[in-house]
């Protein structure tokens, strides 16, 4: 069996915080824009950061285990 939570957890991680889709921190006008699809290197460090502490926290702290099979 194979444990489907960790895909399932970065999969829903990377489309959420995906610079500029959703939402931007820190945005080109404001400190947080809204679907403008529009990045800049602070925000994609911002993101990055958020990505891994979230996926840390997601997949070592909780343990969030999927299983199919």
């Amino acid at each position: 069996m194979a444990d489907w939570g960790p895909v399932f957890v970065a999969v829903v991680l990377f489309i959420l915080l995906t610079p500029g889709l959703l939402v931007q921190v820190p945005g080109r006008n404001r400190i947080v824009e809204f679907g403008n699809f529009q990045t800049s290197g602070l925000s994609i460090l911002v993101h990055s950061i958020l990505y891994f502490a979230l996926i840390c926290i997601f997949l070592l702290a909780i343990g969030i285990h999927v299983y199919m099979g």
